[in-house]
């Protein structure tokens, strides 16, 4: 996966992890996301899903804006 590619799914985990209550929840939406969008840049949906999952999953700990439980 090339670097755009990594950096794109990784702002759209981010950003689809910002609206649900549990690490559960963003990381099922961090992979979902992932996925899609490594598949439609060229790039492997399972790196993406992974990659996507790991983001959405440990944002709170990130201290990523937006992102903690409701």
């Amino acid at each position: 996966m090339s670097i755009k590619s990594f950096m794109l799914v990784g702002v759209a985990a981010f950003g689809l992890s910002g609206c649900l209550a549990s690490d559960a929840e963003r990381g099922l939406a961090g992979a979902a996301g992932g996925a899609v969008i490594a598949g439609a840049t060229g790039g492997n949906a399972v790196t993406g899903a992974v990659i996507g999952g790991a983001g959405g999953y440990f944002c709170r700990d990130l201290n990523v804006p937006g992102c903690r439980n409701k």
